[in-house]
């Protein structure tokens, strides 16, 4: 029997209607599908009726199945003939594993395809009204890991210079807050930064947005019991959630959007 293939597909952010044209096409056409936490359930329902449906999730402390268990899945029914869809919540290749997958597949000498998704980092802040660039107000990104500990895989991030990037986009980073809180400010950010959670960002009726700044996030996150998974934005383009807002419903009114946009 000749070896199947797997496909490394990225599921979008959450709302369904955002994933690929391309990760579609594999979804109806997979013999097996392998699929995330955050991977809409709305999307399992386009693999055909004979397919293979494996739940790989994983959330903070808790893994359904370990890495090492996925990729032996992952290299079993490829080679087995199958055609295989890694369904990957957001884009595979921003801190989904797709590295250690892939190169899995090149040790057995599996085909593979790496699709590429709309990741959570740009996708929630946007359904939350908070562009991570605007003109005269951010002019750089960047995406950091909240997993990132001492003693882990993982090195801790160059605080000093990440006080200086524009916006900030940290994934998985509820539990460690407080210390991204205490670092930035540590390395000059103002007290005032301002600073949103968003929770379940795309999924209909679900998103839950958080807004605060760097002193007062914590405590508002507390009494809110606000928990992930959630994206986080640093940056002074939270701002302009006050305006944009259009997903939630809580936007403020139209002649208020416009006394904001035409400030200055």
């Amino acid at each position: 029997m000749s070896s199947g293939k797997v496909y490394l597909v990225g599921a979008g952010p959450g709302d369904p209607s955002l994933i690929t044209v391309r990760g579609m096409q594999l979804i109806q056409q997979a013999d097996v599908v392998v699929y995330d936490r955050l991977v809409h359930p709305d999307l399992l329902a386009y693999a055909p009726p004979s397919a293979t449906l494996i739940y790989c999730g994983k959330r903070c402390g808790h893994h359904f199945l370990s890495q090492e268990k996925i990729n032996q899945i992952l290299v079993e029914e490829a080679l087995a003939g199958k055609q295989v869809v890694r369904l990957k919540g957001g884009d595979p290749g921003i801190f989904a594993r797709v590295g250690e997958e892939a190169a899995t597949c090149v040790q057995y000498n599996i085909p593979f395809e790496i699709v590429p998704g709309v990741t959570a980092g740009s996708a929630a802040p946007l359904y939350a009204g908070i562009p991570l660039t605007h003109r005269g107000i951010a002019s750089s990104v960047v995406f950091v890991t909240g997993h990132c500990r001492h003693g882990s895989d993982e090195e801790e991030p160059d605080w000093s210079r990440l006080a200086g990037i524009d916006t900030l986009v940290f994934y998985m980073g509820i539990k460690k807050l407080p210390a991204i809180c205490q670092s930035l400010l540590a390395h000059g950010r103002s007290p005032k930064t301002p600073v949103a959670l968003i929770r379940w960002g795309t999924w209909k009726e679900r998103q839950e947005t958080l807004v605060g700044n760097l002193e007062d996030i914590e405590k508002k996150v507390r009494q809110r019991g606000f928990t992930a998974p959630a994206i986080i934005v640093v940056g002074e383009v939270v701002k302009l959630r006050e305006c944009l807002a259009w997903f939630e419903g809580d936007g403020d009114k139209q002649d208020q959007r416009e006394a904001i946009l035409n400030e200055g």
